[in-house]
């Protein structure tokens, strides 16, 4: 189904079951699959494709070259009926690419709204990527990632399958991202570490100065303390007992898996 207000270049292909919404500009060369989903007001600039099952809110600009909802790299992937979720009011860049999901991952690749995935951002298959993140030039997913909201990954970064990156983090570019960052931290190198807090990108959210103080005596107790993760996790329960702001940081220990970054 085509709204009868969107926009479809002559040179354009879009698949009969395709559902277009109101506003939508489909740019020349562009090809839209039969089981995507267009949200009004998304804007598809030229030779983007978008395949497979695949959902794209509202009021996304897509640029040229992207592929979204294009078979996996996984080798286990057999041709199910995985998916594509992205969000609304996303700014997807040249080149981006970001694959459908696989059963054994849950199924679903999914990309929250108001992110900025800058050129040749990669996610793959299973990533989970919350709202208002940035993924700058080149930066890489691994299969099943999952990224908190207010993340920023450096350009040239590449993350590896199964990590979980925090809220309000920040990468530096060049890194690699072998274990999960908790929450607030700013992470650099390869293999990355942790180098303190990300105090700007929290002041300029709105975090009061209290609350700040409060992120940055967890961080010293999990990392300057000298104390083992166990010894240091009912004192940081602690403080966020008191400041709420802090309660990520202290929930991050129960997600992950691949053990954090030290």
């Amino acid at each position: 189904m085509i709204d009868k207000t969107a926009y479809i270049h002559p040179s354009a292909i879009v698949e009969e079951g395709a559902v277009i919404g109101a506003g939508v500009h489909i740019g020349p060369f562009c090809y839209v699959g039969s089981q995507v989903e267009i949200g009004e007001g998304t804007e598809l600039k030229s030779h983007v494709v978008l395949n497979g099952v695949t959902k794209i809110g509202r009021d996304n600009r897509i640029f040229q070259f992207v592929s979204i909802g294009e078979i996996n790299q996984d080798l286990k992937y057999a041709g199910e009926p995985t998916r594509v979720e992205v969000g609304d009011r996303n700014n997807i860049r040249e080149s981006v690419t970001i694959h459908r999901g696989t059963v054994q991952g849950g199924s679903l690749t999914k990309v929250g709204s108001d992110n900025l995935l800058m050129v040749n951002a990669h996610i793959a298959h299973d990533c989970v990527i919350g709202n208002r993140c940035i993924l700058a030039n080149n930066a890489t997913l691994g299969g099943h990632v999952k990224i908190d909201d207010f993340a920023i990954i450096g350009g040239m970064t590449a993350v590896h399958q199964f990590c979980i990156i925090g809220a309000h983090v920040m990468v530096g570019g060049c890194s690699g991202v072998a274990q999960d960052v908790p929450p607030f931290v700013i992470a650099q190198g390869n293999h990355a570490t942790p180098f303190g807090i990300n105090i700007e990108g929290l002041k300029r959210r709105g975090f009061e100065k209290a609350d700040l103080h409060a992120i940055r005596n967890a961080y010293k107790l999990l990392y300057r303390s000298g104390k083992t993760l166990e010894e240091a996790q009912p004192e940081i329960a602690a403080i966020a007992a008191e400041f709420p702001k802090v309660k990520p940081f202290s929930d991050f220990f129960s997600r992950s898996t691949r053990g954090i970054i030290r």
